[in-house]
């Protein structure tokens, strides 16, 4: 077990503290003696600390893993969706990228993201057609293009992990597709059956995947976004709803039967994906795990009888062609990946950017990956025993907290963050980078009072939504919270991507003043007033009489994070109006904002791929949460917005598509469905073992890359860690010391007894 100390204790070097288990033998030994046999117990002391627990007592895994090429990180929040069907969240994506192959990916280490392929073997090829299916010239007007054919081709000879769902028998029949529930009633994880196959990978699993888009009982996340370009998925969906009716509740069905037009088989190794019109950001769907392969004999597998009931699901027990699959699935505590002993034929980088040879990213130019045989996940809910166990040398990597930030981090007189001379002696070094995310308070507009239901009560909130946006200061957040770690957003468009404006030209004329060359927060009392004209003059209900009380819904907090919360109800004091917090874990909290049953919420938003419309479809109409399943969580929905939406999302990059960026993001900042937050800078400390680490925000499958030293690991564990036990011996001599004079007249006594009795 190990012992979670203070960082000041820690500081102080007494990092080797003695295992619980160990002490409390040795303390128990010594109750279990006589009071006279002390001395002899003081030298058997040292024995037995040599001898009954092991040199480094603080380690919290096994032994018998050291040495090994193992990667060690954490987890925060347990991921909900590992069926990339429905997996959208950071939290689960941190696993799915590791085990799903979709066709292309991100260069690990070219700058701008340069797309090559994954599974693909090559980068798709783009024709157009007008409404005939003519194909037309690759220069023709976008008004002239009836659809974009996407002709995907794969790389033959890539195989599924080993699985019971591939399992044949000797007639190639498979054996676990007839399965009862008594059959199943013995069967308590994965790996109890028996038998196990593989299969190599074809079109046809990346055609069923895209079909699961439509599923009606999976509920994916961009199918409404999905059906608006791909030929056929709304219809798709209506004939597996027809057909999902006529059958037993959660019985297979089979999307095979059914064929969708806007899919094509050609071979083996080759499918035409069909959109409508032009939709140039396509191309970046393509490395995500929506579009990923799914075996139909997965889908089966898990669909028989008795499965759910054991939480035998793809949700819980991803089947993939990735370097990695997930072996153990225990979220409350562990997740361990290892590697796919089918995964081959993809290697390292051979080229990158001219600071990647100086920096030894092209060490490993040409090898095969990945490089680590083993991930363990553990988690972590609290950010003080991350950080120790890190500081201890037990995970690899770290992010900063705002407690041990000036520990690891100093300023210099640039202004740049640099590592402490303190981390640098322990060969730890820092990375960090601008992240294409935004932070930010939404408002639920199906909400009668932050949202309104008739024009005037619309009126009225827009008004109570643009006062709150200028209460909750965010620059004060990022000083106090997070050291100054990010960039108090203007809008939902962070920097990075088209759209983005710096200076004045880039302020949100709502809630900011431009003010002697930069951006200065509008008054309290200008908020006031608008919160006077929503109708709730110096926060009270001119209707009611009573005091505004709002309900802001967030996930399960730590106590670290309450100080966060006590601040932001004292943004909203500012304004009288009284804040309830409504503390959940995720999974629940999402369930919340999916059913609309929150008020004020917080969440973010990282970018899937560098183009404003990822950021700006999260407040499309048609992209609603309640209804739609979409990603728009405000529920948000402007008519003009969403036409404009409608006219930007298929155009080329250029001034003209600028323009319209610029009308929606002013029309977002007039309505303020959210509080816009911030942009966050991202700080991140790596272990002298830990190698081949370059970090990109938007690609999420780049553990196969990176690399462990663990005998240089282990020789640092044994430095930071090995116990000082001089102190105890000490202690020993010490306590003898003291116990001697008494322990001498208590034998005179007894001696002077004896006689007295003769």
């Amino acid at each position: 077990m190990l012992f979670n100390l203070p960082q000041s204790f820690m500081k102080r070097n007494w990092m080797r503290v003695i295992d619980a288990n160990c002490f409390s033998a040795l303390v128990g030994f010594c109750l279990k003696v006589k009071f006279n046999k002390i001395c002899h117990i003081s030298l058997l002391i040292p024995c037995l600390i040599s001898s009954g627990c092991s040199d480094t007592w603080n380690n919290p895994y096994p032994v018998s893993d050291s040495g090994k090429n193992i990667l060690y990180n954490a987890f925060a929040e347990r991921p909900k969706h590992l069926d990339p069907v429905q997996s959208y969240s950071s939290n689960e994506i941190l696993f799915t990228a590791q085990i799903y192959q979709p066709p292309l990916q991100y260069h690990f280490l070219k700058r701008p993201l340069v797309l090559v392929p994954q599974t693909a073997s090559k980068i798709p090829v783009v024709s157009y057609q007008d409404d005939n299916g003519v194909q037309l010239p690759s220069n023709s007007a976008d008004t002239r293009v009836a659809y974009s054919v996407y002709k995907i081709t794969i790389r033959p000879g890539i195989l599924y992990q080993p699985h019971p769902a591939f399992a044949q028998d000797k007639h190639k029949h498979l054996l676990y597709h007839t399965l009862t529930r008594q059959d199943i009633q013995a069967v308590q994880k994965i790996s109890d059956f028996e038998h196990a196959g593989t299969r190599e990978l074809i079109a046809d699993d990346f055609i069923y995947q895209i079909k699961r888009l439509a599923h009606p009982r999976l509920h994916s996340p961009i199918f409404g976004l999905m059906a608006d370009y791909i030929v056929g998925l709304r219809e798709y969906a209506d004939t597996l709803r027809d057909q999902d009716k006529t059958q037993p509740p959660n019985s297979f069905l089979d999307l095979r039967k059914f064929p969708l037009a806007g899919v094509e088989r050609i071979d083996d190794y080759t499918y035409h994906i069909r959109i409508k019109g032009k939709y140039p950001q396509f191309i970046y769907w393509l490395t995500m795990a929506f579009f990923a392969p799914v075996p139909w004999e997965a889908d089966h597998f898990f669909s028989q009888p008795g499965m759910t009931e054991k939480n035998f699901t793809l949700d819980w027990h991803p089947v993939g062609t990735g370097p990695y699959m997930l072996t153990e699935n225990n979220p409350n505590r562990i997740m361990v990946l290892e590697r796919n002993p089918n995964f081959k034929g993809e290697y390292y980088p051979d080229e990158g950017m001219p600071e990647d040879m100086e920096n030894g990213l092209l060490r490993d130019a040409g090898k095969a990956l990945p490089f680590i045989d083993k991930i363990i996940f553990s988690r972590e809910k609290e950010s003080i025993p991350y950080w120790n166990k890190f500081l201890q040398g037990y995970y690899d990597a770290s992010s900063i907290g705002s407690d041990s930030f000036d520990q690891a981090v100093q300023i210099t007189g640039q202004g740049e963050a640099a590592i402490t001379e303190e981390m640098e002696a322990q060969g730890i070094r820092l990375g960090t980078e601008v992240a294409p995310s935004t932070y930010y308070m939404g408002f639920n507009m199906l909400d009668p009072v932050v949202g309104g239901r008739t024009p005037e009560e619309k009126a009225a909130a827009r008004k109570l939504r643009q006062a709150i946006s200028i209460a909750v200061n965010y620059e004060e957040f990022l000083t106090i919270f997070a050291n100054g770690r990010g960039i108090a957003a203007q809008g939902p468009i962070p920097p990075g991507i088209e759209g983005y404006h710096e200076g004045e030209a880039g302020i949100n004329p709502v809630s900011y003043e431009w003010h002697n060359g930069e951006a200065r927060r509008k008054s309290i009392k200008q908020a006031q007033a608008l919160l006077a004209e929503a109708g709730y003059p110096g926060g009270i209900s001119r209707k009611t009489g009573k005091p505004l009380v709002l309900y802001y819904d967030v996930t399960a907090r730590s106590a670290d994070d309450r100080s966060i919360l006590d601040w932001m109800r004292m943004q909203f004091q500012k304004l009288n109006i009284q804040l309830v917090v409504r503390s959940t874990d995720y999974n629940r909290f999402q369930d919340k904002i999916r059913k609309g049953n929150a008020q004020i919420f917080e969440w973010g938003w990282n970018a899937d791929y560098p183009d404003p419309e990822n950021f700006l479809f999260l407040l499309y109409g048609p992209q609603r949460k309640v209804e739609n399943s979409g990603e728009n969580a405000a529920n948000y929905d402007n008519a003009e917005y969403n036409r404009l939406f409608e006219q930007m999302k298929n155009m080329e990059h250029g001034p003209q598509r600028i323009q319209i960026i610029d009308r929606m993001v002013a029309i977002l900042r007039e309505d303020a469905p959210w509080l816009w937050g911030y942009h966050p800078k991202i700080f991140a400390l790596y272990h002298a073992w830990y190698q081949n680490v370059k970090p990109n925000r938007m690609a999420y499958n780049t553990l196969k890359y990176y690399r462990i030293d663990p005998e240089l690991r282990d020789q640092k564990r044994h430095e930071w860690n090995t116990p000082i036990v001089w102190p105890i011996g000490a202690g020993i001599v010490l306590l003898i010391i003291v116990l001697f004079p008494a322990w001498a007249t208590y034998r005179r006594k007894e001696q002077r007894r004896i006689l007295q009795s003769r």
